[in-house]
């Protein structure tokens, strides 16, 4: 699967507490998201959900996210129910630690795939594209 290079217009969000990068695929969104996502942030990061393509996967890389609030879960539980409404899934990829716990605590673990690395020398070396590159969390 081939990832896009080029960034369409409107399929980026930065500010200085959020930073949220679209890359479009044949068969993926991948959504890259760093910084907090919070009450004040929130709206970008739900503009940037609601505006990826559709595709059967959307994938959420969340490695560089430091702040995951309840407006934050509250949207990432409405993002995968409308992607799964349209028959697609909403894959989380390497939620970082804090992220990780609110996931678990929230029960989004439950609902919703989340994906880790195989190792921190991969994460390193390659950007995330496929899925077959990427296990389970328990």
């Amino acid at each position: 699967m081939s990832v896009v290079a080029a960034r369409f217009l409107g399929m980026e969000e930065h500010s200085d507490r959020l930073d949220v990068q679209v890359s479009v695929g044949d068969q993926m969104v991948l959504v890259r998201v760093a910084g907090e996502v919070d009450i004040a942030t929130v709206a970008a990061f739900r503009s940037a959900l609601w505006s990826a393509p559709a595709r059967p996967v959307l994938q959420l890389e969340m490695s560089g996210l430091r702040l995951l609030s309840a407006a934050g879960v509250r949207t990432l539980l409405a993002a995968h129910l409308r992607v799964r409404a349209c028959g697609g899934e909403l894959v989380l990829v390497d939620p970082s630690p804090v992220v990780a716990r609110v996931l678990r605590v929230s029960g989004l673990h439950r609902v919703m795939p989340i994906l880790e690395l195989t190792s921190p020398i991969e994460a390193a070396r390659r950007p995330v594209v496929a899925t077959t590159d990427l296990q389970l969390a328990a």
